[in-house]
């Protein structure tokens, strides 16, 4: 027979075999050493490369990502206030790997790489969120660009011109006009139904701030979200920044919506990403660059694509900017970059300086597939532009030797000056592909050679004017329409009636 105390063991035994516990294994580690935003840990045996670790202090958190994977310890950059963490504290891996928040409600603000509001309109409810690293989509997802991005910039859309998917790259020295592009062409998608975000990495406050203003204008804030890593921000965030504006880039992608993207600039990028990885104590390369950085830009900028319909048909097209130093894109950030892109834009000082803005060297700038989503009046205008541009450059050095010129090449030289001069544009103002097409046209027809080239530009701005008034159905024919001689009468007798009102 039992007695009471074999009852009560046989109880106990139960009731342990019955309890579940319910705490889950923690991958935890510890600061070995911290310094410059640089964390080494010990422990955290089952972390992946790009996961999250958090610290945890008397403070409250800070986020981590981990980006080095070594044989004892694990390399990892702190995304916040490092001065709080101390060597002992413990890190815990979140089994996640870094993602940022997406959606409707980041267009119209400005954002830190991690998703935090900070234009002080109050917190940002986003309920989605993507990884900052993906990767990109492969060929056969892909169709081929054939739709334009207008930049509202005449000389980029007759010579240089862009695609919905394309990636564009702005080169140039400091100070001459490369985020005057990327602003324009934000201005410029007013009405396109084209999402735009712009990445700022390394730029002081007050310029953001004056673009931010800028862009409120013209109305352009509507549809853009601004993701700033600002100068005093540290390298961890300055390197995080490009691929959190893709990843909110890739939310409307998914959507089958299209995207602007610019990246201003890649340089600072780089050096941000150069100070981690010598602070990591990888190997340095040529100036200093890791072995990898070549993937650091190649992994971003493939991102940008065009989707085919079954995919969605969504697009983005990324404008990433390098700066040069006194011109040299023989350096390794610009070949990198200039080898991962479609073509380039070039901005040359010495044309800068002669006033000549935006600053573009039309010998020097490609575009390796936007010549193919042009519209075919500017398709044929532009071609014939191209070539007369050439010629002019190519004899205007051969005429300062001062030698006697025949007629045609003094007719050649005068037409070449007034393109010259209609080429050159106000910021802020972008001009629709119509009447761009139409002063072309008029240029490289002998409509403008009567024009004293002081003239030009009043000539071209009262040219515009009596367009939309009195010629708004041709307007329409140069975009919709066939380039045929129907529409070319049209575009003669528009001219032949403007210039009559001005004698």
């Amino acid at each position: 027979m039992a007695t009471t105390k074999d009852f009560i063991i046989e109880q106990i035994k139960k009731s342990i075999a019955a309890h579940e516990t319910s705490s889950p294994a923690k991958n935890m580690g510890k600061v070995i050493s911290v310094g410059d935003g640089i964390v080494k840990l010990s422990g955290l045996s089952n972390v992946a490369m790009s996961e999250m670790i958090e610290f945890k202090n008397k403070k409250g958190s800070v986020r981590g990502v981990v980006l080095n994977l070594e044989e004892d310890s694990v390399g990892a950059i702190i995304l916040g206030d490092y001065f709080e963490i101390k060597e002992g504290d413990e890190a815990t891996a979140s089994g996640r790997i870094l993602e940022v928040p997406v959606g409707e409600a980041m267009i119209g603000r400005v954002i830190d790489p991690l998703g935090e509001a900070l234009d002080g309109k109050g917190t940002i409810e986003a309920r989605t969120f993507y990884p900052i690293e993906k990767i990109a989509p492969g060929v056969i997802a892909r169709q081929s660009v054939n739709q334009p991005v207008q930049t509202g910039i005449k000389a980029i859309d007759a010579m240089i011109p862009i695609g919905r998917g394309q990636r564009e790259l702005i080169i140039g020295d400091r100070q001459i006009g490369k985020t005057a592009i990327a602003i324009d062409t934000i201005i410029n998608q007013k009405g396109q139904n084209m999402k735009c975000v712009y990445v700022a990495i390394g730029q002081k406050e007050s310029k953001i701030a004056s673009i931010v203003a800028r862009l409120k204008k013209h109305g352009a804030m509507d549809y853009t979200t601004i993701v700033l890593a600002s100068a005093s921000d540290p390298a961890s965030l300055l390197y995080i920044a490009p691929y959190a504006g893709t990843a909110l880039a890739e939310y409307f992608l998914d959507k089958g919506e299209d995207v602007l993207i610019i990246y201003d600039d890649l340089s600072k990028h780089a050096v941000a990403y150069r100070e981690i990885s010598l602070l990591l104590r990888r190997p340095p390369g040529r100036e200093a660059y890791p072995g990898d950085v070549f993937y650091l830009h190649s992994r971003l900028l493939e991102r940008a694509c065009r989707l085919n319909k079954e995919h969605g048909g969504g697009s983005i097209t990324a404008l990433p900017i390098i700066e040069t130093q006194a011109g040299d894109v023989s350096a390794y950030i610009p070949t990198n970059v200039i080898s991962i892109t479609d073509g380039q834009i070039y901005l040359e000082p010495d044309s800068f300086y002669k006033g000549n803005r935006p600053a573009i060297n039309a010998g020097l700038s490609v575009s390796r597939v936007g010549s193919s989503a042009q519209v075919k009046a500017m398709k044929k205008v532009a071609g014939k532009m191209r070539l007369e541009a050439a010629q002019y450059r190519e004899l205007a050095a051969f005429a300062q030797f001062g030698s006697d010129l025949d007629a045609e090449t003094k007719a050649k030289l005068e037409r070449g000056k007034r393109l010259s001069e209609i080429l050159k544009q106000d910021q802020y103002s972008p001009l629709s592909v119509a009447n761009q097409i139409l002063i072309f046209y008029a240029v490289i027809n002998g409509f403008v050679d009567d024009v004293a080239v002081e003239d030009v530009i009043q000539f071209e701005k009262g040219l515009h004017q009596y367009a939309e008034t009195a010629g708004k159905e041709t307007l329409r024919h140069i975009v919709t329409s066939e380039f045929n001689e129907e529409l070319e009468n049209k575009m003669k007798a528009l001219l032949s009636d403007y210039k009559s009102t001005l004698q």
